[in-house]
């Protein structure tokens, strides 16, 4: 997710101080994605140096304060408007990429590695599932805010399982039919530069 416009946002409803923001930042998404506060200061060092926040002197001296500028609240509203990009290229998933590699590695049992994936990611499911039902019905924007990002992490862990399901049926048929063979180091010379089909994408 965007740190950088999840700050200014905060930093929308008032100036906070470095620590005051983690701490806002953290009950606003449920503590679901800590930071350490030197990628804090890092983000808003960034965010000063764009012109989206200054630093504000008028509060407690023991704090430096940040607040937000013009510029940063239409960054803000900009942010809240428009959709969140969707990658149309393969995404660099770590997963994905293991099966893609994997698959044409001799001696690697595929099969199980996607079997033991299913297993962990399973496991993953019925953790964020009983986290969620023991936290029980909204009382708060807090709550609910909470709840969000936990049933956005629920249908990812039931998406990648209904993907693993298809990826080994994908397989045994592929093995059944002799197209998941091992693939060669391919010794033909490499032209330096972007590959051909990367050029042809962008079209140039």
């Amino acid at each position: 997710m965007s740190i950088r416009q999840s700050f200014l946002a905060i930093l929308d409803q008032g100036p906070c101080y470095g620590y005051q923001l983690r701490s806002e930042f953290e009950r606003r998404t449920g503590s679901t994605w800590p930071l350490n506060i030197g990628q804090i200061y890092s983000t808003l060092d960034r965010l000063e140096r764009d012109g989206l926040i200054t630093r504000d002197d008028s509060g407690d001296s023991e704090h430096i304060y940040y607040a937000i500028t013009t510029s940063g609240r239409a960054e803000v509203g900009a942010w809240l408007t428009s959709p969140v990009a969707r990658p149309t290229a393969a995404a660099r998933d770590e997963l994905a990429m293991k099966l893609a590699i994997a698959v044409t590695i001799p001696g690697v049992d595929i099969i199980r590695m996607i079997q033991t994936q299913r297993s962990a990611t399973l496991r993953t499911l019925q953790e964020l599932t009983r986290t969620k039902r023991a936290g029980g019905e909204a009382a708060s924007a807090e709550d609910l805010a909470w709840q969000l990002v936990a049933d956005s992490m629920i249908f990812q862990a039931e998406a990648e399982i209904r993907w693993l399901d298809h990826s080994e049926t994908r397989l045994v048929e592929a093995v059944a039919s002799g197209v998941a063979v091992p693939v060669p180091i391919d010794d033909t010379p490499v032209r330096r530069g972007r590959p051909a089909r990367v050029a042809t994408e962008a079209g140039e």
